[in-house]
């Protein structure tokens, strides 16, 4: 880590100088005590000047073309006078420094872009930590002048409420033409949805994805909408040729005006801070407990009890706890 203090960061990623954005980003993902605590000095300086932007949430099923749907819309974007940061919320990536080559490779067009900004997520984390460093970064990256953030699921499972849980507006992609379209629908990813976009619609496949957009309303209208303000619509786009990418940004911008006029955005943002300060209390409270030495000392023995059948998970789990209330145990 080259020797930054804390004002040159702050100052560097208001002046929107990317360099120092970048390294305040890698800051913001060190792992090491002395850089958290440089961190947290740098995100709580920067937090005043963010949250003016557009936060959406896009993830996909595997085919959707979903990196090529980013990359249409990032630059559908540009071209509209914004700036874009995309970020990814990848809890499964296992390789040193992420995906940084991948998600520049898979988005070629708009990496090279000076109003684009593209970051993974940090490799080998769990999906809380993941999470809350891509909260921080975005914080970071709002600061800088991007007017819009676009968090990527790239994992599966938990990711997808995550990032529903950052951001004002979650858009679902989905296939069609991939046999019946309702089999494989998770139920809870449609309930997150603020709409739903059939990709590929172009060429022989239009057809199929208009009765691919019929099954989906069909299935959106099971579901009692998650906003008495607002009903996820489907749409259909088409990446390759551009067409409906402007109809999909056009009912994010509709959504955050009915959403803003009736006070549910704030409400919203009010929510979000309040859930991750409780993931922030809940991860640290694991971490400091993992870290004690009378647990560390402890831990090894209840795991050879359970392992060996001797103990059941939950009352080693309840005798690892209870030694905390009685220190002399330790």
């Amino acid at each position: 880590m080259s020797p930054i203090d804390t004002d040159q960061y702050v100052e560097g990623v208001l002046a929107g100088n990317r360099r120092l954005l970048s390294k305040a980003i890698t800051l913001i993902e060190s792992a090491l005590d002395i850089h958290k605590q440089e961190a947290r000095e740098v995100v709580s300086r920067l937090l005043p000047h963010s949250g003016q932007a557009v936060r959406l949430g896009i993830t996909g099923v595997p085919g959707v073309g979903k990196s090529t749907f980013i990359e249409s819309l990032g630059m559908f974007l540009i071209r509209q006078g914004h700036k874009v940061a995309v970020l990814a919320v990848d809890p499964s990536s296992t390789r040193s420094g992420g995906s940084i080559m991948a998600d520049k490779t898979r988005m070629e067009q708009l990496a090279t872009q000076a109003d684009a900004y593209i970051r993974p997520s940090p490799s080998g984390g769990t999906l809380g930590g993941v999470a809350r460093k891509t909260r921080e970064t975005m914080i970071a990256c709002e600061a800088s002048g991007f007017d819009v953030m676009i968090v990527e699921t790239v994992g599966v499972g938990q990711s997808e409420t995550t990032v529903a849980s950052m951001v004002d507006f979650f858009l679902v992609l989905m296939l069609a033409g991939a046999g019946d379209e309702l089999q494989g629908i998770k139920k809870g990813v449609l309930e997150l949805a603020d709409a739903i976009a059939i990709t590929k619609a172009d060429g022989d496949n239009i057809d199929k994805a208009l009765k691919a957009r019929q099954s989906y309303e069909y299935a959106l209208h099971l579901l009692a909408p998650a906003s008495p303000e607002w009903h996820p619509p489907v749409l259909t786009c088409s990446a390759r040729t551009m067409e409906g990418v402007d109809r999909i940004w056009e009912t994010v911008h509709k959504h955050r005006s009915i959403v803003a006029a009736s006070g549910a955005l704030t409400a919203n943002r009010h929510q979000q801070a309040l859930a991750w300060l409780q993931d922030l209390l809940d991860d640290g409270l694991r971490e400091r407990f993992l870290r004690h030495p009378g647990i560390q000392a402890q831990l090894p023995h209840y795991q050879r009890e359970v392992v060996d059948g001797r103990i059941s998970p939950t009352a080693a789990a309840e005798a690892l706890l209870f030694l905390l209330d009685n220190p002399k145990s330790l």
